[in-house]
């Protein structure tokens, strides 16, 4: 056998090895499948490497998501809710169908006038990621420290942050707390960037993607389980449409005082659930990861954010106990952030949507509700010697482009140079 076909194989058996990961992984838990919208899981790690000899931790800087909440938008309960309701006030509704709007009629109940607010979950993950910063970190917070806390303006993100502060209150009531939440901080901590958002999909882009959605949106079968009227579904409801909020509702529920009450994913089989899946993790990689087929760009909407936490530790670091500076937003800053700063293999340039799976590419592992980015910085105990730092995502430490001291630590000096160089390449046009 030649090296050719010797790699060619070896090639194929890793393709085929990572899709099945992630399948065996959803299969196992399916509430992966809800991306963006999956609940905080905590960290996997749960003993972090010790620091290197003769160093301790003292600053602390910080960007996470909001908590679990209800989903944004009235409308993402209206269309499953007035599609049925209409269905069943004409009689098309199978008995399914029925029981389906009952319980669709549950979830907007639940969430009615309290679209895209903290559900009590959300908040209680954000007091336990405060607990364990303090936990895991105590010389940082230790005393008097300071601690410079930023929200969006949203509300969401406003209570994630005091559920934090209050957590980290109770272990220690001395902290010397700011807190803030100011359209004067938005153009780092939520920059919309329309330029750069104009061309996250171009013409071409975007035919490849819905080329990509067409093989993977297979709705006939569920269809003609929630309806008994097969020429009515197919002239009067779109169909793609309606198994998409479906999948979203069911997807959220995880992050509500609903769940195990109430589900919606057993109305799909499992290849449905992988393929809407599917589509949903493309569009993530397209709009917010380093996608090679826009020119990877979509990582740069955070070049403020990663500036402003780079010149606030050079700051911070001067103090001879700086605390910490904790920011809240949202997972359309994490993703990025967490691609712009290479972390692990979250960098990756893929061309093919379809080998997305089979690379490794598995969204959930993001930007869960409160995902988060802790960059924890040490010093020397005697004084002499480099600033080391680690990068905790979503508190797991994390791999980094750049040369390590040991383990998962490396110079400061060394991710502020290559950082800085890679913004400073971003021409943006």
């Amino acid at each position: 056998m030649n090296r050719t076909i010797i790699t060619f194989t070896l090639l194929c058996a890793f393709t085929v090895a990572g899709a099945q990961v992630s399948r065996q992984e959803i299969s196992k838990n399916h509430l992966l499948m809800g991306s963006n919208y999956l609940a905080y899981p905590g960290p996997e790690q749960e003993q972090l490497t010790p620091s290197p000899k003769g160093y301790e931790p003292f600053y602390l800087s910080h960007y996470g998501r909001h908590g679990s909440r209800h989903l944004i938008n009235d409308s993402d309960y209206d269309k499953v809710y007035k599609t049925l309701l209409r269905g069943d006030t004409l009689g098309k509704l199978t008995p399914l169908g029925k029981d389906v709007l009952r319980r669709v009629t549950l979830l907007r109940t639940d969430a009615e006038r309290r679209h895209g607010e903290l559900t009590p979950l959300g908040a209680l993950q954000h007091q336990e990621i405060g607990a364990r910063m303090y936990e895991r970190f105590p010389e940082v917070f230790a005393g008097k420290a300071p601690i410079d806390a930023k929200s969006t303006v949203v509300i969401r993100c406003i209570l994630s942050m005091e559920n934090a502060l209050h957590s980290l209150l109770r272990k220690n009531p001395e902290l010397d707390i700011r807190h803030d939440a100011s359209e004067h901080d938005m153009w780092y901590m939520n920059f919309k960037d329309k330029a750069l958002d104009e061309r996250k999909m171009p013409e071409e882009l975007s035919k490849i993607y819905d080329e990509f959605c067409r093989r993977h949106q297979h709705n006939d079968r569920l269809m003609n389980t929630l309806f008994n009227d097969n020429n009515y579904w197919k002239n009067e409801v779109n169909a793609q449409d309606l198994s998409y909020h479906l999948f979203k509702l069911g997807s959220n529920i995880q992050s509500t005082e609903l769940r195990g009450k109430v589900g919606l994913y057993d109305l799909f089989t499992e290849d449905e659930l992988y393929d809407h899946w599917l589509q949903t993790n493309a569009w993530w990689y397209i709009h917010y990861g380093p996608c090679p087929l826009n020119g990877g760009i979509s990582p740069y909407s955070q070049r403020n954010l990663l500036r402003v936490m780079i010149a606030e530790a050079d700051s911070c670091l001067r103090l001879p106990h700086p605390g910490a500076t904790l920011r809240y937003g949202h997972e359309v800053c994490v993703m990025p952030l967490a691609c712009l700063l290479e972390l692990d293999d979250w960098g990756k340039p893929i061309a093919d949507l379809e080998q997305l799976d089979d690379e490794g590419w598995r969204c959930y592992k993001i930007f869960p509700m409160a995902c988060n980015v802790q960059i924890v910085f040490y010093r020397p105990t005697d004084g002499h010697g480099d600033i080391l730092l680690k990068v905790l995502f979503n508190e797991n430490e994390a791999r980094l482009p750049l040369p390590a001291v040991t383990g998962p630590y490396y110079k400061w000096s060394d991710f502020k140079a290559y950082y800085l160089e890679k913004l400073d390449k971003y021409r943006g046009e």
